[in-house]
């Protein structure tokens, strides 16, 4: 029996998952961010400035969701300002479910807010919850990682390769829904932000996330510059329409994959076998829990469209799949674990 890992039903819609404007250390207005992702192709960017959740859904229209949004960071307390490049971090991204949840958790009425707390009062949380302290410590990460998602919000765990951090570290977090593994102002400004190595270390743990990437794009050069960290990588979405929901809904059941380049049309499993169908590329990854990794690669200079796997589930606990195209451009899908199947 034929099971879709990426729905069969709706359309693919492009993503940013992780945006900056002016309401935060980002260049662009939420609306000039709009104007510039539209012309790169994009129909959903969630804006997710730093530790401040303004929801601008006076931009959602027939043609364009935004999701509302923030990121929230944590860095050693024990290290000077002056040694931020050796400073380990952990950044998360918060993205609303609802369209109407505009309510920010874990908000503190004084601390918190960098370099746009002069917008502090735009603001809106639970007036009879108490400021929320956080820490740099796996126990309050897990937390907002665990009560982010009760409250209502898609939680993502951001560029790991950019704020240091190593499997000791990481390794504890629980909660997220997914990983960004690939974050595009990382990787175009020379970071090490394919996180590829995180996403196999939590999998190999049993955590069950979803893989995503965003842009991080903060535009702090020309948009046409080869510097710009507008449309490296992006996420798409197979969702039934153009709603805020059904783009929310999609996101959480996982009908997704990460690219910056490679195109997923199909993706199912059949008769212990996973199929895949994507545009052209010159080899395909499968990629398990275990040692049994298998790879189709182009022959004659013919490219590959379309790869099949043995996914029998005596070998591996979860198996995932990366499109590697012409360009050397890559996709990678979500893991899937046999006992979902």
């Amino acid at each position: 029996m034929r099971k879709y890992l990426i729905s069969n039903v709706g359309t693919f819609y492009k993503a940013n998952l992780h945006c900056h404007t002016t309401f935060s250390d980002g260049q662009l207005t939420p609306e000039q961010v709009k104007e510039h992702y539209l012309k790169l192709g994009y129909s959903v960017v969630a804006y997710t400035d730093h530790d401040l959740m303004v929801c601008h859904q006076h931009l959602t229209d027939e043609n364009f969701v935004a999701l509302n949004g923030f990121e929230v960071e944590f860095w050693e307390k024990d290290r000077p300002a002056k040694s931020w490049p050796f400073r380990h971090e952990c950044h998360l991204n918060f993205i609303g479910l609802d369209p109407d949840n505009e309510i920010q958790p874990f908000w503190h009425r004084s601390k918190y807010i960098i370099g746009n707390n002069h917008l502090r009062h735009l603001g809106k949380f639970d007036e009879n919850e108490p400021d929320f302290e956080r820490w740099y410590d796996q126990y309050c990460i897990s937390r907002m990682m665990r009560e982010g998602r009760e409250k209502g919000f898609f939680v993502t765990y951001n560029h790991p390769g950019w704020s240091r951090e190593d499997y000791s570290l990481y390794s504890g977090y629980e909660g997220m829904n997914a990983l960004e593994i690939m974050n595009g102002s990382g990787i175009i400004n020379g970071y090490d932000d394919y996180a590829i190595r995180p996403y196999d270390d939590l999998l190999r743990q049993g955590k069950k996330i979803l893989a995503i990437a965003g842009d991080d794009n903060h535009n702090r050069v020309p948009l046409d510059s080869v510097y710009s960290d507008s449309g490296v990588c992006w996420t798409m979405i197979k969702a039934e329409k153009l709603t805020y929901k059904s783009i929310t809904d999609a996101m959480l059941k996982g009908d997704l994959y990460a690219s910056e380049g490679p195109e997923i049309h199909e993706l199912y499993v059949e008769d212990n076998k996973v199929y895949i169908k994507c545009s052209e590329a010159q080899r395909i990854v499968l990629t398990r829990y275990s040692k049994n990794c298998a790879i189709a690669t182009m022959k004659d200079g013919v490219p590959l469209t379309e790869a099949s796997f043995d996914v029998s589930s005596d070998k591996g606990v979860f198996f995932r799949l990366t499109v590697t195209d012409l360009k050397g451009k890559m996709a990678f899908t979500n893991a899937y674990f046999h006992e979902d199947l």
